[in-house]
């Protein structure tokens, strides 16, 4: 075979076209989930807008077309996550990306926070992200392809005050992705993590406003917060075929918060 006619090596379309292939978009319904989902979509996948607000869910599902419906999921419910990506595969026929972006914040000192808040937080962000690995990860080591990204936090990597169970939470997401890329990287599914700074969702603006947000700005050399269409551009390169070389990476949006 000449060089003319040899096949396109691995990750060398530059396209980042998600033509063809179906995700599945857990929080979808907003913020970062939804800005993902809508980058998908313009980039040719079919997308499962993925929440636990079906009425949401399914306003944001029309609101982007014909290439996205709108599934209701419980993430901490081993039930929902497997109707969820069953019903995907069942609609149609596949399920090639899975993000997990559903995740709560609940903060308090460690030594007064309650056990209750503890647990929520690693049901849902550490928990939940198993869950819906475990579940997609079955459809897609059958099919020997798939992209799963992990939405996980600087405070991953770096203590933050009145954070401790949302810190814990978001290390174990990055223990989870390793593994997993290890463990299925060889039967043709990836698995990496995105690790954003503070997203200016909704949320993340009101929580963020005036003198203490500020002076967290203060803190990242970028002297700025992250908006939700910068951690959708990640996900569409990780999600592509030009990423197919990338796997159990931590890819950190942080304006270099974590660089000192």
């Amino acid at each position: 075979m000449t060089a003319d006619l040899a096949p396109a090596a691995p990750g060398s379309d530059l396209s980042f076209s998600l033509q063809g292939r179906t995700a599945l978009v857990t929080g979808g319904a907003s913020g970062i989930g939804a800005a993902i989902a809508t980058a998908f979509v313009e980039r040719g996948a079919t997308v499962a807008v993925v929440d636990r607000n079906l009425p949401a869910a399914q306003e944001r599902a029309q609101s982007l077309g014909e290439s996205a419906f709108a599934l209701e999921c419980d993430v901490t419910d081993p039930a929902s996550t497997r109707a969820a990506t069953d019903a995907v595969v069942e609609r149609t026929g596949r399920l090639d990306v899975l993000v997990n972006c559903a995740g709560l914040a609940l903060l308090g000192t460690a030594e007064s926070l309650p056990f209750q808040t503890w647990q929520t937080t690693l049901s849902v962000n550490l928990t939940g992200t198993f869950l819906m690995c475990q579940a997609a990860g079955e459809h897609m080591l059958a099919a020997g392809y798939g992209r799963i990204l992990n939405l996980a936090s600087q405070a991953a990597s770096v203590a933050l005050p009145e954070h401790v169970a949302y810190c814990a939470s978001k290390a174990g997401v990055l223990g989870l992705t390793r593994v997993l890329a290890l463990e299925w990287g060889g039967r043709g599914v990836t698995a990496n993590a995105i690790s954003p700074t503070v997203v200016l969702t909704d949320l993340g603006r009101a929580v963020w406003a005036g003198e203490k947000g500020e002076r967290a700005k203060e803190a990242i050399p970028t002297g700025r917060f992250a908006v939700p269409e910068e951690v959708a551009g990640l996900a569409v390169y990780l999600a592509s075929p030009a990423a197919a070389m990338v796997n159990g990476a931590d890819y950190r949006i942080d304006g270099g918060f974590t660089i000192a």
